[in-house]
């Protein structure tokens, strides 16, 4: 059975950092396209990073980039989100997801979906 599992969410201050953890089972992790997706209260879920299935492709959403970072560790089934100099408006719960064709960070390109971990940035 296809499961992911995200974890490493948490409270964090402004300027803080962390990293969060999407584990797969149920399938080999080398052929798929994962994505992160966020949904902030009262807002639309929203594509935060996605990686292919090698690496090759990695996209970011213009108010993550240069502060998130995605990578895969297919050994470990498992995909991780760096997140740096976190703000409130990074405040969500974080999913990850898969089955997309494409790297895309559109969410409805993606049938598969983690249960999220939620992040809250706060002084």
């Amino acid at each position: 059975q296809l499961q992911l599992v995200e974890s490493g969410g948490g409270l964090v201050q402004p300027g803080g950092s962390l990293r969060l953890s999407c584990a797969i089972s149920g399938f080999t992790l080398d052929y798929y396209v994962i994505g992160w997706f966020r949904q902030a209260p009262g807002k639309e879920r929203e594509g935060v990073s996605c990686i292919s299935s090698r690496g090759g492709s990695i996209r970011y959403a213009d108010s993550v980039k240069g502060r998130f970072t995605i990578s895969r560790d297919n050994a470990k089934n498992t995909v991780y989100l760096q997140m740096n100099s976190l703000t409130p408006e990074d405040t969500g719960i974080y999913y990850c997801a898969t089955d997309a064709i494409i790297a895309t960070l559109d969410p409805r390109n993606y049938d598969y979906w983690g249960q999220g971990t939620q992040v809250t940035v706060s002084s």
